[in-house]
């Protein structure tokens, strides 16, 4: 079964219902939602009935997916991967996306969206610094009122406030070094 993806429309600030975390124990998952960049990585790993049925990606999400291929490491640097096919996979990541997805931009009610996320993450404790592209992520979301759905909700600490984040089994991946 394929499923929809879509770009959702975005609501006005005075038509968006307030986010809450979803109750603890629930068991259904929101029919909506944006996903991470690391859900689109792992998408072919990922169990699809743990996704939304309406899924949506932040421009944000696309920018990350465009940077990969140029952040492989060559084979003199690493022995974790052959560059070429990781290369290959990332460049596979991303036309996917670029085919399935029609972004939801990075505009301004997400960057006012940021500024309360900014202030969340600092109120927590923490630092966002190498965090700019998960918390606009976070902000897009915000902006569009959408469940946030990611391999890592540790990302996203402190924003239980603003953004509901759901919770999405990483798979384990195992990759192995094959040299042509």
């Amino acid at each position: 079964m394929r499923r929809r993806t879509i770009t959702l429309p975005i609501p006005m600030q005075a038509e968006r219902p307030l986010q809450q975390s979803p109750a603890a124990g629930s068991r259904r998952r929101p029919s909506q939602g944006m996903l991470d960049t690391n859900i689109l990585i792992l998408r072919r790993l990922v169990n699809p009935d743990e996704l939304p049925d309406e899924m949506a990606i932040s421009a944000v999400t696309l920018a990350e997916l465009s940077a990969g291929p140029h952040q492989v490491r060559p084979d003199h640097e690493q022995t974790t991967y052959d560059e070429h096919a990781e290369r290959a996979r990332r460049l596979d990541a991303l036309q996917r996306a670029e085919h399935e997805f029609d972004p939801i931009p990075f505009d301004s009610e997400a960057a006012r969206a940021y500024g309360q996320v900014i202030a969340a993450v600092i109120g927590a404790g923490r630092s966002p610094r190498r965090r700019t592209a998960d918390l606009m992520i976070a902000s897009t979301a915000i902006a569009a009122g959408l469940p946030l759905y990611t391999t890592d909700p540790d990302d996203f600490a402190g924003l239980d406030h603003l953004l509901a984040v759901v919770r999405v089994t990483c798979p384990r991946v195992h990759r192995e070094r094959v040299r042509p």
